[in-house]
């Protein structure tokens, strides 16, 4: 179920702080105070998780609405809230679609808890639970005398709901490329697609893709001259949209590479493409549904060294990247993990099928305190 946390880290003092309200809709006799586990509602919607923070307390604390983000995401101007002055108190406001839940970096987790079918059975139903965290940066020093604060938020869905009202998250990322005339950033994408078209995007029923489904991936690259090539490093998965995930199975990587992975285009032109087939994490097991997050670790490089940076498999002898004296650190960028979920998989058990009461479904999506 819903639960929120406040963590506030207090190291020493405290600060003078009813003048901090100048301008905002708080009250002084009220207010001047750290923030309270009172001081945050979250709102589960049908179509999006709202949060409110009571933004008087944090102006008392020595932050601006500014110094609040999603899940540390300081720097992604996407991550941050927007203040409501029309209400009492004043409050900062965070939106997270769910049609893009895995944004800003959210984690989804699916659990499976006791149900009733829609033929009175007892079964068992799969639950999506989105959680995160709000708070401020941490100071380039080794002290600080302002509180720390950390809201904690989370909010549990019919998994069923989720699939069927959210899209894939596909991550971006920007890398920078030196020339010897200046820098260039490009824009990388990691997208899945329903066959070898690369033409339509994947969509995933509500039930899940049955095992061993075949799905295409392609790495695209923007603002790229012709010079230049994506080049997969490798591509692996998770079970949760963490890349740093300890449960991880490889898709290819270096010379190995699953049976059930065709990599396509590699090194070759401004996208990387690559099939596999969809699988369960054994760690769902009990669960009629599984999550996998797909992750490539990609790099740019110039057309014409790419293929001195790609193995040489079998039996013949493997390329050397040493071996040619001319190529240029310049003609390699650095490395950008892009990721992209989550593939929804059923694990092929049958099971009576679950419908939502209207009563249990409203009480569980809308929350506050």
């Amino acid at each position: 179920m819903e639960q929120i946390w406040l963590l506030l880290l207090l190291t020493t003092r405290v600060l003078p702080g009813s003048a901090q309200f100048n301008g905002y809709n708080c009250d002084a006799n009220l207010h001047s105070r750290f923030p309270a586990e009172r001081d945050i509602n979250v709102y589960c919607g049908v179509q999006a998780i709202t949060m409110k923070i009571n933004f008087c307390t944090v102006l008392f604390s020595g932050y601006s609405e500014a110094d609040l983000a999603l899940n540390g995401r300081h720097g992604d101007s996407h991550c941050r809230g927007f203040i409501n002055n029309n209400t009492f108190p004043a409050v900062v406001i965070f939106i997270i679609n769910l049609s893009t839940l895995e944004g800003c970096g959210n984690s989804l987790v699916v659990s499976t808890v006791p149900g009733v079918s829609a033929y009175g059975n007892a079964t068992s139903v799969q639950i999506g639970n989105i959680s995160g965290y709000i708070d401020t940066p941490d100071p380039p020093t080794i002290i600080s005398y302002l509180p720390g604060l950390l809201y904690k938020f989370s909010c549990s869905y019919p998994l069923e709901y989720l699939v069927n009202n959210t899209q894939l998250a596909s991550s971006s990322a920007a890398i920078s490329v030196r020339e010897n005339n200046g820098t260039f950033v490009s824009t990388l994408n990691l997208l899945l697609y329903n066959d070898s078209t690369y033409n339509q995007q994947l969509i995933i029923p509500s039930i899940g893709l049955p095992l061993k489904t075949k799905v295409f991936a392609a790495v695209q690259a923007t603002n790229l001259d012709g010079r230049w090539n994506v080049l997969m490093d490798y591509c692996y998965t998770t079970p949760s949209g963490n890349p740093n995930d300890d449960t991880r199975y490889d898709l290819f990587l270096s010379c190995d590479k699953d049976p059930q992975t065709t990599v396509i285009e590699n090194g070759r032109s401004q996208r990387g493409r690559f099939s596999f087939e969809v699988f369960r994490f054994v760690k769902h097991k009990n669960q009629k549904m599984s999550t996998v997050f797909l992750h490539c670790v990609t790099k740019l490089c110039r057309a014409d060294d790419c293929p001195f940076l790609m193995p040489v498999c079998g039996h013949r002898e493997r390329r050397d990247v040493g071996r040619r004296t001319t190529l240029n650190p310049q003609s390699i960028s650095g490395n950008a993990v892009l990721s992209a979920g989550p593939i929804i998989t059923r694990s092929g058990k049958s099971a009576p099928p679950f419908v939502c009461s209207n009563r249990w479904f409203q009480n569980s999506l809308f929350f506050g305190l």
